[in-house]
């Protein structure tokens, strides 16, 4: 009951807020996003975006009238339909509504309660609706797309004041590349809000991302590299077998497009020890064999196409794309390596990978970091400033903080 008051007290007032600046068309901007005790800055300046061209009158998302062929495309797809039954039961059992977006923010999928599911078709929350912010102004799914992370809509913070018995949690889907392919909402009556359900979402995303994930297909032509974490060249997709400091020569020739000189190659590889020219000549020619003698002569240089999984760790950290540096980073470049050349690399990835994820705003960014790297304690830190304090995720960080610190 205590609960139940506060969000009556909550909605209330939300909706003293929402209709001081409806009723008042002309109020400044700097009025609307004006920070008071309920009206967050996110929902504010999404209500000024969205004036103009939403009225906070329409009835409903207007839509496709068929999504079939989008839906049947679509990368959601299968984890949906395999996570159906459990989303079925979350939502059957809570009297919630489960929709799923594309990358557009249109809804291609939908389950639920079957009364709060017919509330939901009142407004087009349903397969062909579009919910992006253009045209349903302030919601869970398009504040979620917008900001790239989860969130959470109550009552009169939707623009539309048709939305306003509604609560909604949402949060981004993304590719293994990083790129967003839609949103996941569980919504329902603003009287059944409860912390909780944004857990079930989050848990819910991470479901659906994993198994994208295991679907991604492994690229197979040509000659690839993988040395992060651990080390095997593949060709055609089919592991070829090499010693570990023929796959250091060929870790750093990736890394280096430029190539090496002899003496500059035999360095990075050798330091300072006395170990003949001769012995890394026939290093460089048995690789050249196993490339298809895609290295050069004189100036040792990949010519051919080897991907490398470092060197697209290296793109993705100087883009400061995150998400795709953290889908790359699988561990330290060749871990067992104690070569000069790997160990200066292997240092160059680990903090940059270290610096994207500390300047990103994204608690889950730090929160996978931090597995990986359980001693550093500034990315643990990092991530409890971004974590809600009511986000489960907290009680694992925290631990992982304290085992740094005391280690």
């Amino acid at each position: 009951m205590a609960l139940l008051r506060t969000l009556t007290q909550q909605r209330a007032e939300l909706e003293k807020e929402w209709t001081r600046w409806a009723t008042a068309p002309t109020v400044a901007a700097a009025d609307i996003s004006a920070e008071t005790s309920l009206l967050r800055a996110e929902v504010a300046q999404s209500w000024q975006r969205s004036l103009h061209t939403v009225d906070p009158g329409r009835t409903g998302a207007p839509g496709l009238d068929d999504v079939g062929d989008r839906w049947s495309k679509s990368a959601l797809r299968a984890p949906i339909t395999e996570l159906s039954g459990q989303l079925r039961s979350i939502t059957e059992e809570a009297g919630y509504v489960a929709a799923v977006t594309d990358e557009s923010c249109t809804v291609l999928w939908s389950c639920g309660d079957r009364t709060v599911r017919r509330q939901a078709e009142q407004v087009n929350f349903a397969p062909g609706g579009a919910w992006d912010e253009s045209h349903m102004g302030t919601n869970g799914l398009s504040l979620a797309l917008h900001h790239d992370r989860p969130t959470a809509v109550f009552s009169a913070e939707h623009l539309v004041a048709a939305l306003h018995g509604w609560v909604c949690y949402a949060a981004p889907i993304h590719a293994p590349d990083g790129r967003q392919v839609g949103a996941l909402d569980l919504a329902s009556s603003w009287s059944r809000s409860h912390p909780a359900v944004m857990t079930s979402v989050r848990a819910l995303v991470t479901a659906v991302e994993t198994m994208l994930r295991a679907a991604a297909p492994t690229p197979t032509p040509g000659v690839r590299l993988e040395c992060l974490g651990a080390a095997k060249l593949l060709r055609e997709g089919r592991p070829v077998p090499l010693p570990p400091r023929q796959l250091e020569i060929l870790a750093l020739l990736a890394l280096e497009p430029d190539g090496f000189t002899p003496e500059q190659l035999h360095a990075a590889v050798y330091g300072d020890r006395q170990v003949s020219a001769n012995t890394l000549k026939a290093d460089v020619s048995h690789l050249r064999r196993t490339t298809g003698g895609e290295i050069t002569n004189r100036r040792y240089m990949l010519t051919g196409a080897v991907s490398c999984d470092a060197v697209e760790l290296l793109a993705a950290i100087a883009a400061g794309d995150a998400p795709s540096a953290l889908w790359l980073y699988r561990g330290p470049l060749l871990p067992g390596s104690d070569t000069p050349g790997v160990v200066e690399w292997r240092t160059y990835l680990d903090v940059g990978v270290r610096t994207v994820v500390l300047a990103s705003d994204r608690a889950e960014h730090a929160v996978a970091l931090g597995e990986r790297v359980p001693d550093d304690i500034e990315v643990h830190e990092h991530a409890l400033r971004l974590l809600s304090a009511d986000d489960v995720r907290r009680a694992v960080v925290t631990a992982r903080l304290h085992t740094a610190l005391h280690t």
